[in-house]
């Protein structure tokens, strides 16, 4: 081993341990984002360019779009941590090491065109085949909270069913999607000659995205962010996918390993900040071992408990009056422990990962979804009561849920009542798309619409084709 590959590994660790710094570069210099390779100046010129290479990738074949794919990680991989850094650089929230992991379960675990196998039924009636066909031009509105990585999800994914891709990203976040836009144009180009696989616009503004949504040429709408988006996905008369909000609970009852379980929901609950719409937002747990969970949470895992005043001091910092409405303080979303803990006067260790803090099931902080390394503690009598107030916690939003428990009854009854596209039994919660856990991987989880964790054929049309007394021989 020489010394450039020990460094290499040396950094790796360090990273995966931090989660806050890119170990082996001491800075980095922000490319800066120009017009062209899919990035224009207004919407409908970015509309006209996917329209046009959407011709040409419709009758490549197969390989094609695997060539495109296959580019597409290997300029993920060869770019995380640039856009790890640009992404925190940006837009203030998360963490960079955690931002390259995601970087890296993106290129790895997003299907591609595996997803879409036809289907065939032969018989004395002949032969039905049953094929997987683009929709043409999905128009796609990304987050700020994981700007690079659902470009890159979304395009390996579209990509594979064979459309072209618009983006309207979160204004705050506009520059590092537009990177990743451009690098998976460089990807196509560099795949085959393919140009404007994915657009986007240098702005994007609430008007570019209403543009996206009316325009005809746009046959699929994919949303991917806050609430506000997924309503306007579901008004907008096309077609829509909408992977919307959550407020996933964990709920730890009695028959728990409590020891792991503290490590797992804290693990889950600070990746990248909270900024994960699957991530624990508050626990539910049974009497009978909440003090046993507490204790493992500030003993082993860095958590920081609140108390008294303390707790009012957390909500006047963190929610914010607007329209006679206590609503999110942007300012907080996706910071770390400490910054928070600092603001309200409170000077706690660096290595300060989570705040906590024990109230009941109406507490705002408990009821509001903060996407901050906040963790409300609420106490319960048995397992039933703990499931019904996970079931009101978690809003009808059916995204993610999360239960330590060894007893399978409890699991199962949990499971059914909340009825939630990801449940993640006995692990953190980012092991439901796939990092620590088996299965594929997405950024766009689509509750509201149905599809949960969308993949390549999530983005296609069925189309049936009958041979009647042909075509089979047996």
């Amino acid at each position: 081993m020489n010394e450039k590959d020990l460094e290499k590994i040396v950094a790796e660790v360090t990273r995966q341990l931090t989660g806050n710094k890119v170990a082996h570069k001491a800075s980095l210099v922000f490319p800066k984002i120009n017009l062209g390779k899919g990035v224009f100046d207004n919407m409908e010129e970015a509309i006209e360019a996917a329209k046009k290479t959407e011709e040409e990738l419709k009758v490549m074949p197969l390989e094609f779009r695997d060539k495109i794919i296959a580019r597409i990680r290997e300029k993920i991989m060869e770019n995380k941590e640039l856009l790890a850094e640009f992404a925190v650089h940006e837009t203030g929230m998360g963490k960079v090491g955690h931002k390259i992991l995601k970087h890296e379960l993106v290129a790895k675990k997003t299907p591609g065109t595996e997803c879409i196998e036809p289907k065939v039924w032969t018989g004395d009636q002949g032969l039905t085949l049953v094929e997987r066909g683009p929709f043409g031009v999905v128009g796609a509105i990304t987050p700020s909270t994981n700007p690079s990585e659902t470009v890159f999800c979304n395009a390996i994914g579209m990509i594979a069913a064979g459309n072209t891709v618009v983006f309207n990203s979160h204004p705050n976040a506009a520059q590092t999607s537009n990177l990743a836009v451009q690098l998976v144009n460089e990807a196509a180009e560099e795949a085959g000659g393919l140009t404007n696989v994915v657009t986007t616009v240098m702005k994007p503004t609430a008007e570019s995205g209403n543009i996206l949504f009316k325009h005809p040429d746009i046959q699929l709408l994919v949303a991917t962010g806050g609430p506000g988006v997924v309503k306007a996905i579901l008004q907008s008369g096309k077609r829509g996918i909408a992977a919307g909000a959550g407020n996933p609970p964990v709920l730890v009852d009695e028959t728990a390993n409590i020891r792991k379980a503290a490590a797992d929901i804290i693990n889950g609950a600070t990746f990248d900040n909270n900024l994960p719409c699957i991530a624990e937002k508050e626990v539910i747990v049974v009497n009978e071992v909440a003090d046993e969970l507490l204790y493992y949470m500030q003993a082993e895992n860095d958590c920081y408990k609140l108390v008294g005043e303390q707790i009012e001091k957390l909500v006047q910092t963190v929610l914010v009056e607007k329209n006679g409405k206590k609503i999110i303080n942007r300012d907080f979303v996706g910071r770390d422990a400490t910054v928070i803990l600092k603001a309200i006067g409170i000077d706690a260790p660096e290595n300060t990962r989570c705040i906590i803090f024990e109230a009941d099931e109406n507490h705002i902080l408990v009821v509001e979804e903060l996407m901050m390394p906040i963790l409300g503690i609420v106490r319960v009598a048995n397992v039933d009561e703990g499931i019904a107030i996970a079931h009101k916690l978690e809003g009808g939003n059916r995204h993610s849920a999360h239960m330590h428990s060894s007893n399978v009854h409890n699991l199962t009854k949990y499971g059914k009542v909340l009825d939630t596209a990801i449940y993640v039994k006995n692990a953190p919660s980012y092991a439901g798309i796939g990092f620590g856990g088996e299965g594929y991987t997405t950024f766009t989880i689509a509750s509201k619409t149905g599809e949960g964790l969308t993949n390549a054929q999530s983005f296609t049309k069925a189309r049936r084709c009958v041979m009647a007394e042909a075509l089979y021989i047996r």
